[in-house]
């Protein structure tokens, strides 16, 4: 097809449907460049009689994707006509073609500023809604005062334009709030629904921007009760009628801003209670614009100090939400209680517990973002009294509807809750075997760690344990993980397998022969993965002590992997072919059992020093050899006591000898007047994270380790720790020992304090992080309560 050059006088609708009309884009193309070439002829040749048709035209052409900056300047010529109709377009294409970026903007302040006085209400409100679009700093502090004069104006159009564009201002020249509070006091009082619209949105902005003025503002939060009240108990208006409320876009502003003024004031929110209940109960939920407006009501009663039974009843409302049949609102509600109550769940866990069981029905929810905040909620809830019923159905749902997003995440989310809430040994042992099972290879591996660590620390399961993984493994070898457990466990206490029954479940038989056929399965097959098969060879080497009749079997497949092309597998074959003929007398000894330890997060201190207290006082020994081997400790623990003073001959006592070197380890004076203890000093206790710090002496200086706690039930990555001091005070901020922190987990960072002034310690703390993948809001706090010593 050919393309004919459109005339510049075309009409908008006849290039519109000559555009719709092209069959291809290329098509499209040609007639949008043929289009543009003639617009462009009828700029240069000063066309006044077609130059607003040919602005809309290109106004179109901008919105299809295409550029039009070359009109920008026409734009300017149009806002400059006496005439609305090329002002309405000449601001328009203002809005669609500038932004604050452009140069052009300083021809265009003058425009604005004359028409913001103009006589008429309407090139008013094109100049209004102009600035409040493409206005920029330097154009804030220009056109204030014009705004200013409009926000006083009788006229409650241009008012509810002005109050709109001041909140561009103030966004753009935060200096500038202070020139519009005690107008946007005035306004609140304002019987126009419009104008007490904009006025709240503005008054929210100022709050949002400047904290100080809230103070201001909570004067006037009997008035905005007022109103509210007035909204919820007024009859049918046409005017202002929504589905059956009562302007429900004022109503959420209300409360949005109410929520500001409320936060953290007992006394503000006490005012509030009784219009909130008001609300939450007088509201229609039969059209969503209700369920808008019950949506903030929670959002606020949630945000202000309210009294406990409101929060109840706020609860209550989401609750309502999750049960909501209604198919084409039903995900919107779901997603937004879920969330609500993931956020608020801290505040009143008790009351939503009541709806634990809606909770868990949303687990069978098709959409994914539904199935997540589910899960995530269902893992705040989990305690001591339920943890066998929710941990049941987080297990099912792993088994059935999970998906594969989610698995990682759910499987070690189960093992941490199982191991923080079991019931019983014998309980969590069954639980993290379905989540192995059913996990699969979304089980990471930490939580392999986690396991193999718990079935260590609980020698009376050892028999059940063991024997139960190896039913398991023998019906599936599939699922890598579970054989990692598995015969990591079966290496460790093989023995207690092939001995009989156990005291603790159904009798089992199995012998040594169907223990090495199963292990010769895995490591010799091409199902499992190449550590599932690091694990495995461990495991045949330790049976070969522990099973009678199988050694020698054990030692022939190992030697397979001598020569195998894997260099790891190849390397432990080797070694251990060595032990078997080099080393066997001392085999039994080096394939022992696993001593018991725990877990560094599960170590008390209280238990380290009952251990420290008990500890028998040792025999006497001579000085050579005290003074080597306090050495020797003294470099193990790398320095910590500093420049060790040279050691005494040991007096006739044992026990004060002991004592004495006991001291000298940990770098505490053992004489009479010993530095005091430094309490430890809460730092930063938000959003789950708590931040320690523990103080030590480092000559003249402070050490201070800052320990951060990672209280949720979601792990935390990206952790940045920051702080500053006043100047006259040097900080030397060390690295942190790790980026991330598991669930319960923590991290530490050291800094050291020189203050040779003697000024009070002041610090800033700033923490940023990610937490379940998405940037949590940055924590900012001043910690000031330092001893006076320091």
């Amino acid at each position: 097809m050919v393309v004919s050059l459109l005339p510049s006088t075309v009409k908008l609708r006849d290039l519109i449907r000559q555009i719709r009309s092209a069959r291809t884009a290329a098509e499209e193309r040609g007639i949008i460049t043929k289009e543009c070439a003639a617009i462009r002829d009828s700029f240069r040749e000063e066309d006044n009689d077609n130059r607003c048709r040919n602005v809309a035209k290109l106004l179109y052409i901008h919105m299809l994707g295409f550029p039009a900056h070359f009109g920008q300047l026409e734009c300017l010529k149009l806002i400059s006509s006496p005439r609305f109709v090329d002002k309405r377009i000449g601001y328009l294409g203002v809005m669609l073609l500038l932004d604050e970026r452009q140069d052009v903007h300083l021809l265009v302040t003058n425009c604005l500023k004359n028409d913001l006085g103009h006589s008429t209400q309407f090139v008013s409100g094109l100049a209004l809604a102009a600035l409040g679009n493409v206005c920029s700093a330097e154009m804030g502090r220009d056109l204030a005062p014009e705004v200013e004069k409009l926000l006083k104006s009788s006229n409650a159009f241009l008012r509810k334009k002005a109050a709109l564009c001041a909140v561009r201002i103030i966004k753009k020249v935060p200096d500038l709030i202070e020139v519009f509070i005690p107008l946007t006091k005035a306004l609140i009082n304002e019987r126009n629904h419009g104008v007490l619209l904009t006025s709240v949105i503005l008054i929210r902005e100022m709050c949002d921007i400047n904290p100080d003025c809230i103070i201001h503002f909570k004067k006037c939060i009997f008035n905005l009760l007022r109103v509210l009240k007035n909204l919820i108990m007024a009859g049918y208006s046409p005017e202002h009628d929504v589905a059956g409320c009562s302007d429900p876009f004022l109503q959420v502003q209300l409360l949005r801003l109410l929520a500001v003024l409320g936060k953290s004031d007992a006394d503000a929110s006490e005012q509030m209670n009784d219009i909130l209940a008001q609300v939450a109960t007088n509201t229609e939920t039969s059209k969503n614009v209700g369920n808008a407006i019950l949506y903030q009501t929670v959002l606020t009663i949630m945000d202000i100090d309210a009294e406990s039974g409101l929060r109840v009843l706020a609860i209550n409302i989401l609750g309502r939400f999750l049960l909501n049949s209604d198919k084409n609102i039903r995900f919107n509600l779901r997603y937004v209680a879920l969330n609500t109550l993931l956020r608020t769940v801290h505040i009143d866990k008790a009351a939503v517990q009541r709806h634990r069981n809606t909770i868990i029905e949303c687990l069978a929810d098709v959409d994914i973002s539904i199935k997540k905040r589910a899960m995530e909620l269902l893992f705040a809830l989990v305690n001591e009294t339920n943890v066998r019923s929710v941990i049941g159905e987080l297990v099912s749902f792993l088994s059935t509807s999970a998906p594969a997003e989610l698995k990682a995440q759910l499987t070690s989310t189960i093992i941490l809750l199982s191991d923080k809430f079991a019931p019983t040994k014998r309980w969590y042992m069954d639980t993290v075997l379905k989540v192995l099972i059913y996990g699969g290879h979304y089980v990471r591996d930490d939580v392999v760690n986690s396991v193999t660590q718990s079935i260590s620390e609980s020698p009376e399961m050892y028999a059940f344990i063991v024997q139960k993984l190896f039913l398991a493994l023998r019906e599936d070898i599939s699922q890598q993980p579970l054989v990692q457990v598995a015969t990591w466990a079966i290496g460790e206490y093989g023995e207690l397998l092939v001995a009989g029954p156990c005291d603790i479940g159904e009798p089992v038989e199995v012998s040594e022969l169907e223990v090495v056929d199963t292990l010769e399965h895995i490591v010799t097959g091409s199902v499992c993965s190449k550590v599932s098969k690091y694990y495995t060879l461990n495991a045949l080497m330790k049976l070969s002590t522990r099973f009678k009749t199988e050694a020698d079997r054990i030692q022939k497949i190992i030697g397979y992997f001598t020569i195998s092309t894997n260099v790891e597998l190849q390397q432990r074959s080797v070694e251990y072919r060595t032990i078997f003929k080099q080393y066997d007398g001392m085999r039994t000894a080096l394939l022992e059992r696993m001593p018991v330890t725990v877990a560094a997060d599960k170590q008390q201190p209280e238990k380290t020093e009952a251990l420290l207290d008990s500890a028998p006082a040792a025999e006497p020994i001579v000085q050579e050899k005290q003074e080597t081997e306090q050495d020797s400790l003294l470099n193990l623990i790398g320095g910590l006591v500093g420049d060790a003073p040279a050691p005494q001959p040991p007096a006739p006592s044992s026990t004060a000898a002991n004592n004495d070197l006991l001291m000298d380890l940990l770098g505490l004076d053992s004489g009479p007047e010993p530095t005091p203890t430094i309490p430890p000093l809460t730092a930063v206790n938000k959003q789950g994270l708590l931040v320690t710090f523990n103080f030590s002496r480092d000559g003249d200086k402070l050490k201070i380790v800052a320990e951060s706690r990672n209280n949720t039930t979601t792990p935390i990555s990206n952790y940045v720790f920051q702080a500053a001091v006043p100047r006259s005070i040097q900080i030397a901020l060390s690295a942190a020992s790790s980026s991330t922190i598991s669930p319960n987990g923590t991290v530490h960072q050291e800094m050291l304090i020189n203050n040779p002034t003697q000024a009070t310690l002041k610090m800033r703390v700033k923490i940023a992080y990610s937490s379940g993948g998405a940037p949590a809001p940055e924590i900012q706090e001043t910690v000031g309560s330092f001893p006076v010593s320091f």
